[in-house]
């Protein structure tokens, strides 16, 4: 199964992703974590997406398209989650295309659905580990040690520079301006379904669980 996970800021894509790569043993397709991995790489590719983000541009719809496209061409195990992508119609053409020519296809658009409010209190009191990534919360998910992670037990919690009111309620702009038309795209071809994220972890797990499940029946 191949799907895609939509939802805006602190909705938790990252931790729900995680989950289905456990669960079901698919592979997620982070294009951030791709961009970075590439950049560290030394190809050819590699080198002009680390030019590019040296510089501060943005990386084209054609690299990151070609950066899916040799994914998609290794280990599919129980298919692809795709996080980060696509975020615009004419990437949202590429990977059906990419798709049909790897004789593949796009079963399910799960929208995580977060009232703004809520993620304004998620986003202002997140709190990540700079060494492996881990994630906390102020009050929801405290480390045991405060400063210290509990995962690694380095001291490099820290609260990003963009997790303040004012620049999450941009990028909240930013992003219902950008996924509109794709929600839109996505509801029209019969594939897009919306959870409500706004339980806890496991209650939204169980959620996009039974959309999946649900999904599968329908196309069998």
């Amino acid at each position: 199964m191949n799907l895609i996970l939509i939802g805006p800021p602190g909705a938790g894509k990252g931790t729900q992703a995680t989950r289905l790569v456990n669960e079901r043993d698919m592979i997620q397709l982070s294009t951030g974590d791709m961009l970075r991995q590439a950049a560290q790489s030394g190809s050819e590719l590699g080198r002009k997406v680390a030019s590019i983000m040296e510089s501060g541009g943005l990386v084209s719809d054609d690299i990151v398209t070609e950066l899916i496209a040799e994914r998609l061409s290794g280990n599919r195990r129980g298919g692809f989650i795709f996080d980060g992508y696509p975020r615009t119609l004419a990437q949202a053409d590429a990977l059906e295309q990419l798709l049909n020519a790897s004789n593949a296809r796009l079963d399910a658009v799960i929208e995580m659905e977060v009232d703004s409010e809520i993620l304004v209190e998620r986003i202002t009191g997140r709190l990540s580990c700079g060494d492996c990534g881990a994630i906390y919360h102020l009050t929801n998910r405290p480390p045991q040690r405060e400063g210290i992670c509990d995962n690694c037990q380095t001291a490099s919690l820290r609260q990003r520079d963009d997790d303040t009111e004012t620049a999450l309620r941009k990028r909240l702009l930013e992003y219902y301006r950008k996924t509109s038309p794709l929600t839109g795209y996505y509801y029209r071809a019969g594939l897009l379904c919306r959870v409500d994220s706004e339980g806890s972890p496991d209650d939204v797990a169980v959620s996009i669980s039974n959309s999946i499940d649900q999904t599968l029946a329908i196309k069998k």
